[in-house]
């Protein structure tokens, strides 16, 4: 298999269980962020043309046999109908904000085409046609799902250089702004966790010149991010003291749906459920894996952590199964 590229990596985390067929506002953050990761990506392979902090880039440039389709897409967006862009690194990740959505639907296709034909993504059932209304109604929806193995190995990577102590390289700065400003930092670390990494923003404020140039900026728009508890997460996650004036807010992007599957019997034993619920998932082309059983057993879908919560809903009688429920690493 070949490796991916930067943009690529980080695309694959932004597209994971996200809806394939429509552009949600979930998927808007996740699109904006991937047409900044392009950027970056150039940045650190000098796609660019630098003179002191300007980088340059010519229409002409797109005739390079290096540029890939994904990279045409974003470069032609941001060049509009000039010959030439000449900006500063954070001015160029700032005009994500402003691409239209068809220009997010063709940064979509081109990546997912890229990462279709590299077997680091597929599009499957979504976990949403497990619902027991959708079920019923014979709704077909889809979804992208990652190749598990390259993303345990991606994620679990990024965790390790975060979280531990030592310098951080700036594939992983650059990572780590693009995991923050999409949402993506709350599938990756609880919320304990989330402390050490705002403690690492600080330290690469005081340490890198790159992180100086990019933590600071803010490429979310508000109304496309679902900002839970703000601020209880400000004081318990963003607490960490710094002379720099600069308050950070990881967003909270709401990817996840709450799936009820019907079981069998009526307040069926914990084991008929966990197998009702295997079935299902097993029916509509699921991988998953039980993490733990018991009452509230912890299921890993599609890179996705769920609890199935015992549960019911009234119709004419009552119908009893469970609720997946997204698993709160860090709410």
């Amino acid at each position: 298999m070949k490796e991916l590229s930067f943009a690529q990596n980080f695309s694959m985390i932004a597209l994971n269980a996200q809806d394939s067929l429509h552009l949600t506002n979930a998927k808007k953050v996740s699109l904006r962020c991937m047409a900044g990761a392009t950027i970056l990506e150039l940045y650190l392979d000098n796609g660019f043309t630098r003179e002191g902090d300007i980088l340059t880039f010519k229409r002409e440039n797109l005739e390079f046999p290096s540029i890939t389709m994904y990279q045409e897409t974003v470069l032609k967006a941001l060049i509009g109908k000039i010959e030439t862009i000449s900006e500063t690194l954070p001015d160029y990740l700032t005009k994500v904000t402003k691409l239209s959505k068809k220009i997010l639907k063709e940064v979509e296709h081109s990546f997912a085409v890229s990462l279709l034909g590299a077997n680091a993504l597929e599009e499957i059932p979504a976990l949403i046609g497990c619902d027991l209304e959708y079920v019923t109604a014979d709704i077909s929806m889809k979804e992208y799902r990652s190749n598990p193995e390259l993303y345990i190995r991606l994620t679990e990577s990024l965790r390790a250089e975060i979280l531990e102590d030592g310098p951080m390289t700036d594939e992983t700065i650059l990572m780590l702004w693009l995991l923050r400003e999409s949402g993506c930092l709350y599938d990756l670390f609880s919320r304990e966790e989330l402390k050490r990494v705002a403690a690492r923003i600080y330290e690469l404020l005081d340490n890198s010149s790159l992180a100086k140039r990019i933590l600071p900026i803010n490429i979310h728009k508000s109304f496309e991010t679902a900002v839970k508890n703000f601020l209880k997460i400000k004081k318990e996650v963003m607490s960490t003291p710094s002379g720099s004036g600069i308050n950070f807010i990881f967003p909270v992007i709401e990817r996840s749906q709450s799936i009820f599957i019907d079981t069998e019997e009526f307040f069926s034993k914990k084991e008929d459920r966990l197998r009702d619920v295997k079935a299902r998932l097993e029916s509509k082309g699921h991988v998953f894996t039980v993490i733990r059983e018991g009452e509230v057993p912890l299921i890993k879908i599609d890179n996705v952590l769920y609890e199935a919560v015992p549960s019911a809903k009234q119709y004419r009688i009552p119908v009893h199964g469970v609720r997946l429920r997204k698993y709160p690493l860090s709410l």
